[in-house]
């Protein structure tokens, strides 16, 4: 049975970003050999058309941060998207294996040693946690990395 990542990102919400680069990243995390599920394609088919809907959409998407294997979070923008942050924390306080996603050069926090808010970084190892966070789609699928060996073991 193939292991399931949970594909935590904000692309959903733009036409462009949901139709260029979401198809990517599921591709790349699928040619690891992992069931990838993504949100907004398995949870947000209803919209916004009937009342509690998007409590609904919560939940299900917190259920599956719950189910998963993993989860890899795309942390782009200055802050990174509150759901992806939110489903981030879930998946950390559930002790799942977290990958970070981040192609956006810039700084979010004053530590000198993590590019983001150092809460972020608690779901890695403490000594190399590089090795998780992810600053390239070409690292994606690099065997060398994190998610590689995981996605292998």
């Amino acid at each position: 049975m193939k292991k399931t990542i949970y594909l935590a990102n904000p692309y959903g919400f733009s036409e462009q970003q949901n139709r260029l680069l979401l198809p990517l990243f599921v591709k790349a995390l699928e040619s690891l050999d992992l069931e990838v599920w993504e949100p907004f394609e398995r949870n947000n088919q209803e919209g916004n058309l009937t009342p509690g809907w998007a409590y609904r959409i919560g939940q299900a998407d917190i259920k599956d941060v719950a189910d998963s294997d993993a989860i890899f979070a795309i942390l782009n923008g200055t802050p990174p998207d509150e759901g992806v942050m939110v489903e981030l924390g879930a998946a950390i306080a559930l002790n799942k294996p977290t990958f970070l996603f981040r192609d956006d050069h810039r700084r979010v926090t004053e530590c000198e040693e993590y590019p983001l808010n150092l809460m972020i970084f608690t779901g890695l190892p403490q000594h190399n946690w590089e090795d998780w966070y992810y600053t390239s789609f070409d690292e994606i699928t690099n065997p060398h990395k994190a998610l590689a060996r995981w996605a292998n073991t």
